[in-house]
C-alpha cells in the first residue's frame, strides 16, 4: 500500500505539521511490525511563499496562494501509484477564501480520500459550511478526536455520521523522569506551572499571571513557564505586541522572578522533559470555540494535572475527574484551584494519575 499525506509539514513550525509527521511514522511504524509492503510520501504545504528544507518523504510542495500547485500536486499524486491520501484539513494552511483552493485538488483525485478535521465551526460563514460539506462529500472517511466534533458535523454540516470515525489525538510513548527533567532544568526546588502553545491573545495567558500573587502567597516556590513562539499569523499582523503586553503585567505584578517566558518551538522530545517537570499544566484559553488541542491531549496523555478553561474539548477530555476546570477569565477560581491542588500533595498525584490511566488510549 502506498500513502499520500497533505498537509503542512516539519521543519515548518506548525502544530498540524507536528501531527502530521508524527502520524506518518506511527504508520510507518505500524507496517513496519506487521510486515507489510507499504510506502508513503508528503506534500507538504508551505505558507506566504516561504520554502523550507525538507527532509526526503516530501516529495512536492505547494505554495499556500498558487492555484496552479494544487492542480499540479493532483496529479502527482494520481501519478504516483498512491492507493490513499490522507489529508490535514484546517482553514487556515490552504489557500483562498476559507482554504478553498483544497477543493479543486480533491476533485481531482482518483484515490480513497481520508481527512483529518482540526477545527469545526459552530457558526461558520456561508463559505466555510460550503467547504466542509463539500468535503465531506467527496472523503470516504472523516476523522475527527471529540464527541463534540461528531455533533456538529451531523448537525450542522450535515455529514452522514457513518462517514466519520472518532479517533483521540495520538500522543507519542516518550517517558521522562519527574525529578530528572526537573534537574535538567533546574527546578528541583520549584513547584511547576506550564502553558505551552503558540502564543496569541485568544489564550489568556494574563488570566494565570494575574492568578499568581495569592499562589505565591502560599506557595513561594511556585513559578510559571510560559512555553512557546507567538503565533506566525499573529506575528506577521501584531508583532509582538500580546508578549510584550504579558511582560508589562509580570513587572507591574513584581512577578519577574516567577514567571519564565521561553520563545521557542520546541520538538516533542523536549515538551515532554518540561510536561514531566510540570506539577500542574494550564490551558486558560478565552473561549470554548476549541474543538480540538493537541497540547491538551499531550499534557493527558503524559498524565499531568490540568487545569483548564472548559471550551469544548477540554470539557471532554478533562470530564469524570480526569482534570480541574474553572470559568473563562476566573482569576480567582483558578488560583483557588491551584492552591487546593498544591495544598494537597495526593490530591493532586490522584489526578496526575486518572489523567495517565485515560491517557492510555490515546
Amino acid at each position: 500500500m502506498k500513502i499520500a499525506f497533505i498537509g503542512t509539514y516539519p521543519p515548518r513550525e506548525c502544530g498540524i505539521g507536528t501531527f502530521t509527521n508524527n502520524l506518518l511514522d506511527s504508520v510507518l511504524q505500524t507496517k513496519k511490525a506487521e510486515k507489510g509492503n507499504f510506502e508513503a510520501f508528503v506534500v507538504a504545504v508551505n505558507d506566504h511563499d516561504l520554502s523550507y528544507n525538507y527532509p526526503p518523504e516530501v516529495k512536492l510542495h505547494i505554495r499556500q496562494e498558487h492555484q496552479r500547485d494544487y492542480l499540479r500536486a493532483a496529479k502527482y499524486i494520481n501519478l504516483s501509484g498512491a492507493d490513499i491520501c490522507i489529508l490535514q484539513h484546517e482553514f487556515g494552511i490552504y489557500g483562498g477564501q476559507n482554504g478553498i483552493y483544497i477543493l479543486p485538488l480533491l476533485h481531482r483525485l482518483e484515490i480513497a480520500i481520508v481527512v483529518t478535521l482540526h477545527t469545526i465551526l459552530k457558526t461558520p460563514s456561508y463559505n466555510e459550511k460550503a467547504i466542509l460539506q463539500e468535503i465531506g462529500k467527496m472523503a470516504q472517511k472523516i476523522v475527527v478526536m471529540s464527541l463534540k466534533a461528531i455533533e456538529f458535523l451531523v448537525d450542522i454540516y450535515e455529514v452522514p455520521r457513518e462517514k466519520i470515525a472518532l479517533i483521540e489525538h495520538g500522543v507519542p510513548d516518550i517517558k521522562f523522569s519527574s525529578a530528572k527533567s526537573k534537574e535538567e532544568f533546574k527546578l528541583e526546588t520549584k513547584k511547576v506551572l506550564l502553558t505551552f502553545g503558540f502564543i496569541g491573545r485568544n489564550k489568556g495567558i494574563e488570566t494565570v499571571i494575574n492568578a499568581l500573587p495569592e499562589v505565591i502567597q502560599r506557595h513561594p516556590d511556585v513559578v510559571y513557564i510560559i512555553l512557546g513562539k507567538t503565533h506566525p499569523n499573529v506575528l506577521r499582523h501584531s508583532g509582538e505586541e500580546y508578549r510584550i503586553f504579558l511582560m508589562r503585567l509580570v513587572k507591574k505584578l513584581q512577578l519577574e522572578n516567577k514567571v519564565l517566558f521561553l520563545n521557542q518551538f520546541i520538538d516533542v522530545k523536549d515538551l515532554f522533559k518540561y510536561l514531566a517537570a510540570t506539577d500542574i499544566y494550564i490551558t486558560p484559553y478565552l473561549n470554548e470555540s476549541q474543538i480540538t488541542s493537541g497540547t491538551l491531549s499531550y499534557a493527558v496523555g503524559v498524565g499531568a494535572a490540568v487545569v483548564s478553561t472548559p471550551y469544548w474539548h477540554a470539557a471532554e477530555l478533562l470530564a469524570d475527574g480526569r482534570g480541574r476546570l474553572f470559568d473563562f477569565g476566573n482569576t480567582r477560581q483558578l488560583s483557588s484551584t491551584i492552591n487546593e491542588l498544591l495544598d494537597h500533595p495526593a490530591e493532586l498525584n490522584n489526578l496526575k494519575k486518572i489523567a495517565f490511566e485515560y491517557g492510555k488510549n490515546f
